[in-house]
């Protein structure tokens, strides 16, 4: 079965970071970029978040327009796309709003992790054993095998980067935002790795908007990348 096409999307600062220091949640985005996104969503198959970002933001991850998932409803797909989370140490609390919302979930652990997992989670989600330390291809693979046709993988900075790092990639949506965190320990959109190609690497501009006070950036990161 073919992979399912990668679109990496995320709300920056200027300064690059995904989140500021403080317990509340940084709001990066506007009304009209929350409901961007939201369209995003219901056009996509499977939603992916990073275990960390679950620990740290408990997000829904849910399509949240009524008028969205009935036509998803009536285009016989389900309300909700498939939910999809990574962790290596299977340390996710049932109690997250992740278990509790939305439609089917999958959550990829290590082989080691899987059985603690599965049992905390009660049947929540399906768990599914992707190798000594979650091997994105393996995850990829899977999701294609379950039909999935686009993923599309909300972060945080670790995920995002794992992906870029590893060619994965099909599209980049950024949606940059005109604040400045400016704060070493806050969450950065991306860390250190080898990316392909090196820094001297310009990725192709597929597109770029205004939505509201926020621009929105579209890159192809792979050079054979066949934009859906």
């Amino acid at each position: 079965m073919p992979r399912p096409y990668v679109l990496l999307s995320a709300a920056v600062s200027l300064d690059g970071y995904l989140d500021d220091a403080s317990p509340e949640r940084l709001l990066l985005s506007n009304p009209e970029d929350f409901d961007r996104v939201d369209e995003l969503r219901a056009g996509c198959d499977a939603i992916l978040v990073g275990g960390n970002t679950l620990r740290r933001d408990n997000p829904r991850l849910l399509v949240n327009s009524p008028a969205r998932r009935a036509e998803r409803e009536a285009a016989g797909r389900p309300a909700y796309p498939l939910k999809v989370t990574l962790s290596a140490s299977g340390r996710l609390s049932p109690e997250l709003a992740f278990w509790h919302t939305g439609g089917a979930k999958v959550a990829y652990t290590t082989d080691a992790a899987a059985p603690g997992l599965r049992a905390a989670l009660g049947g929540a989600a399906d768990v599914v054993e992707a190798g000594e330390r979650v091997a994105l291809e393996t995850v990829l693979d899977d999701l294609g095998e379950r039909g999935i046709g686009r993923l599309m993988v909300e972060g945080g900075g670790s995920v995002h980067t794992q992906f870029l790092a590893a060619g994965l990639a099909d599209e980049l949506q950024l949606a940059v935002a005109p604040l400045l965190v400016g704060q070493a320990e806050a969450p950065r959109f991306l860390g250190p790795a080898a990316f392909p190609g090196g820094p001297t690497r310009r990725m192709r501009l597929l597109g770029a908007r205004t939505v509201g006070d926020v621009v929105l950036l579209r890159y192809a990161p792979k050079e054979s990348s066949h934009v859906r």
